[in-house]
């Protein structure tokens, strides 16, 4: 092998294994949901949150609703039982759809980049992600939609 095939070769393989571990803290404890829409909310039952692996039960730190309805989906973070943020997944730079990894959103577009509370943590943008609501009822969580 010559040596600039070799440099070419490791080259893309560093790229790619870099990649595949940048992916995979972002799919690990993710789950896609359908929520309902009821009046002006949106429906998410709280087991949504679950994991079970033999017999036993963790919850995910977060879920991804989506609904026809909606022009783009909203992450919900789980911090506890009884606290949850809703988080447009809409970036305040320049309205490109965000992606979770971990507790962060990330904007693929510029690189703007958003904590689990919908707080700048790395521009262009300057605003904060539109948060909705949340009321936690016994068996579900209620997003309201209704604007401000």
């Amino acid at each position: 092998m010559h040596r600039k095939d070799f440099i070419k070769t490791c080259g893309l393989a560093c790229l790619g294994g870099t990649a595949l571990m940048l992916s995979l803290p972002g799919c690990a404890g993710s789950k896609i949901v359908t929520g309902t829409l009821s009046g002006e909310d949106i429906l998410v039952p709280l087991n949504a949150f679950e994991s079970i692996k033999k017999n036993q039960t963790t919850y995910r730190s977060y879920v991804v609703v989506q609904n026809d309805q909606l022009q783009y989906p909203i992450c919900i973070f789980r911090f506890s039982d009884k606290e949850y943020t809703a988080l447009l997944m809409q970036c305040t730079h320049q309205g490109a759809e965000l992606s979770v990894f971990g507790d962060k959103l990330l904007c693929s577009a510029h690189g703007s980049e958003f904590d689990n509370k919908g707080g700048v943590q790395n521009g262009p943008a300057d605003k904060s992600l539109k948060t909705f609501p949340v009321t936690i009822e016994p068996t579900q969580i209620k997003i309201s939609l209704k604007k401000a």
